[in-house]
C-alpha cells in the first residue's frame, strides 16, 4: 500500500448489463446473472482501468451476483484478483418491493408514465410492499439467511437505501480510505445514486434527475479524512490513478 498519497482513489462502477436489465424488469433484491453484452462491457471496463494505471488494495461488491461477477471480470483484467474482497449486503440494490421482476413498460401502461418515474427515480417514493410470505421475499434467499429478518426490507425508497449505504459506508470503508487502502467497488444503480448523493450533497431534485451507466467507472478521490475531493467518469484521455 502506498503511504504517501495525498490523493487516495476510490473506484465506484455499477454492474454490466444483467439478463433483467435487458428485458426491462424490475430487478431490486433478485439475482439474474450478466448477458452475455454485460460480460463484454465489464470486460472493457476493466482494460481501460489497467491500461490507465490503477491498482487497488482491496475490493467489495454487493452479494448479488451481477455486481460480485462484474467485479471478478474488473480484477482479471487489471491483473490484481489475488487482492481481498468482501460481499456486503449493504451494498445490495434498492429494494423494489412488489415491484420485483414485473416489466417495466406493463407497469407503466398499468399505473402511468409518471407514477412508475416516481417508483424508480423519487428520492421519498417507494412502491406497494412485498408480503414476507411471497417467495421472491430475501427472507427466503439462501443469499440471505446469515441476515437478521429485521434488516431485510420489504421495499425502500432511495431515502432509505441511503441510509443504509451510508451506514457501512462511514463503518467499513471510511476508516479503510483513512488508512490510504485504494478500493474498488461493484454496486448497483441506485445504491451508487445514494452514495454519491451523500457523498457530493446533492439535491433531492438533483438525485432524482442522475442516472449512472453500466459498468463505467467512476473515479473518487479522497484526502487522509475520507474527505471527497472530486470525482468524475474514467475518461480515456486523462489518467486519474493517483
Amino acid at each position: 500500500m502506498n503511504n504517501l498519497l495525498d490523493r487516495i482513489p476510490v473506484v465506484l462502477i455499477r454492474h454490466a448489463q444483467s439478463q433483467w436489465n435487458r428485458e426491462n424488469r424490475f430487478t431490486g433484491w433478485a439475482d439474474p446473472p450478466l448477458t452475455g453484452a454485460g460480460i463484454a462491457e465489464a470486460r472493457v471496463a476493466g482494460t481501460r482501468l489497467r491500461e490507465q494505471g490503477f491498482v487497488f488494495d482491496a475490493a467489495c461488491s454487493s452479494r448479488l451476483q451481477r455486481a460480485v461477477t462484474t467485479l471478478d471480470i474488473l480484477l482479471e483484467e487489471l491483473g490484481q484478483d489475488e487482492i481481498p474482497r468482501e460481499q456486503a449486503w449493504q451494498l445490495n440494490e434498492r429494494h423494489y418491493g412488489a415491484l420485483q421482476g414485473l416489466d417495466k413498460g406493463e407497469a407503466t401502461a398499468r399505473h402511468g408514465e409518471e407514477q412508475v418515474w416516481r417508483w424508480r427515480r423519487g428520492y421519498h417514493d417507494r412502491a406497494g410492499a412485498l408480503s414476507r410470505e411471497d417467495e421472491r421475499h430475501s427472507c427466503h434467499d439462501p443469499l440471505c439467511q446469515d441476515i437478521d429478518p429485521a434488516h431485510l426490507p420489504d421495499v425502500e425508497n432511495l431515502a432509505e437505501t441511503r441510509e443504509r449505504v451510508m451506514r457501512y459506508w462511514n463503518d467499513e470503508i471510511v476508516p479503510r480510505i483513512c488508512c490510504g487502502e485504494r478500493l474498488l467497488i461493484s454496486a448497483h444503480g441506485n445504491t451508487l445514486r445514494a452514495l454519491i448523493m451523500a457523498l457530493s450533497n446533492m439535491t433531492t431534485e438533483e438525485v432524482e434527475r442522475f442516472e449512472i451507466p453500466t459498468a463505467t467507472p467512476i473515479v473518487y478521490h479522497f484526502d487522509r479524512n475520507a474527505t471527497p475531493l472530486d470525482w468524475d467518469y474514467l475518461n480515456e484521455q486523462n489518467n486519474q490513478a493517483a
